[in-house]
């Protein structure tokens, strides 16, 4: 009689309490994403961006990047530009934060002076691109809440289909991302960005992955289509170096200055 009690009173239970809800698996997939990304420590990587019209005419610049792992916090990246000219020593720093505001700064050698990226311009372009600013820091799991809209196929691949919110509502230039995440590796492979009217704004493809230190994927190729204006950017990586002793002292905002 006793199992027939504990029957009865889990068939009565609902559903929601024993099932993960869309919002629950949402954010333990992007977790999980995070995890996989931890221990890398440093690497540094060759860029270059390729800027293309709508007409299909293009033009291209090259910078280097460095990255440094924080524990407990966002990475900080350091992005220089070598080519053109009219580009050559300007250089990118990021502090990104898992709570509250990251902060950037861009070093203009033209004047000779380091500017600070406000956040209420994150949405702005990133020097002519279509990243904005806030494509180009790393994407910390506290920054966005989640929903796990289903699976789907996506080329050939069993994929996890994430949407993810901004928290920042007022300074974000989105009100929800869409990316399809592989389920073998939780890799990215596509993202979806929709404006603040909600309208589709960019499509974001990832492509070319190779694997480093034998656990942590990086795409080479990265796509951004601006949907609403026609022009695409891409992103070519390469030449990536890892645990290479960079520390703190190498993103200073002094750093900014004297990066060759």
């Amino acid at each position: 009689m006793r199992n027939c009690i504990v029957y009865l009173l889990l068939f009565l239970t609902p559903v929601t309490v024993l099932a993960e809800t869309a919002e629950e698996k949402g954010l333990a997939i992007a977790t999980e994403v995070d995890r996989r990304d931890n221990g890398f420590g440093d690497y540094v990587s060759n860029m270059e961006m390729v800027l293309r019209n709508k007409h299909g005419q293009e033009s291209r610049r090259k910078m280097r990047r460095r990255t440094l792992e924080v524990i407990g916090d966002g990475d900080k990246s350091l992005t220089i530009f070598d080519t053109p000219r009219d580009v050559k020593g300007t250089a990118f720093l990021t502090f990104s934060h898992k709570i509250g505001d990251d902060d950037q700064w861009l070093f203009l050698p033209a004047l000779k002076r380091v500017k600070r990226i406000s956040s209420r311009n994150k949405s702005g372009s990133f020097m002519g691109s279509e990243f904005a600013y806030e494509d180009i820091a790393s994407q910390e799991i506290e920054k966005y809440t989640y929903k796990y809209l289903g699976d789907e196929t996506y080329l050939d691949m069993d994929c996890f289909v994430l949407e993810r919110y901004p928290v920042d509502k007022k300074n974000s230039g989105y009100t929800r991302m869409v990316s399809w995440l592989d389920k073998d590796q939780y890799r990215p492979f596509k993202v979806v960005y929709y404006d603040r009217k909600g309208s589709h704004l960019k499509t974001l493809i990832f492509s070319d992955y190779k694997q480093y230190l034998g656990s942590y994927w990086y795409a080479h190729s990265l796509v951004m289509k601006n949907h609403q204006n026609g022009k695409v950017t891409e992103l070519i990586m390469s030449d990536y170096r890892f645990r290479t002793g960079l520390t703190d002292r190498d993103f200073s905002k002094n750093s900014l200055k004297r990066a060759k």
